[in-house]
């Protein structure tokens, strides 16, 4: 098993993190539970996996909100560059204790291309979902 360098209150924090989806129907994902909104979504859109992205707070250090919006401006660029359907939504943790962050459900988006962009917007760790719809937290340092 890999180490990481991220610290264990982040990775606690991210393992507690309500990933929101803004559908049809608005649900929420939680890491290593099952996801029946995210399984129908998957049929619906006949894809087998998604991932959960964004682009705010490079390595988990806050940044003004006007960079933020930038920076996830860049990643939507990104990700229609790509063809890529994707829903809005935002990561909130239950403590309040983080602002929200506006992310992206990006349906048919595999662990190898989730990996790639995580890494290209400097992030910690992306969450990815595959054909059983539970969502799984991958590190990338």
């Amino acid at each position: 098993m890999a180490i990481s360098c991220i610290d264990a209150a982040t990775l606690k924090a991210y393992r507690e993190t309500e990933y929101g989806v803004e559908d049809d129907t608005p649900f929420f994902l939680t890491i290593g539970r099952f996801s029946e909104p995210l399984a129908r979504l998957h049929a619906r859109h006949g894809v087998d996996c998604s991932a959960y992205l964004t682009a705010c707070n490079p390595f988990g250090r806050l940044v003004d909100a006007q960079l933020n919006a930038r920076r996830q401006q860049q990643l939507a660029g990104d990700l229609r560059d790509m063809n890529r359907l994707f829903l809005c939504g935002a990561g909130r943790h239950p403590a309040g204790t983080w602002p929200p962050e506006s992310s992206f459900l990006v349906l048919g988006l595999t662990r190898d291309e989730a990996r790639v962009l995580g890494n290209k917007y400097e992030q910690n760790a992306v969450v990815c979902c595959g054909p059983r719809a539970v969502p799984r937290l991958v590190l990338l340092r």
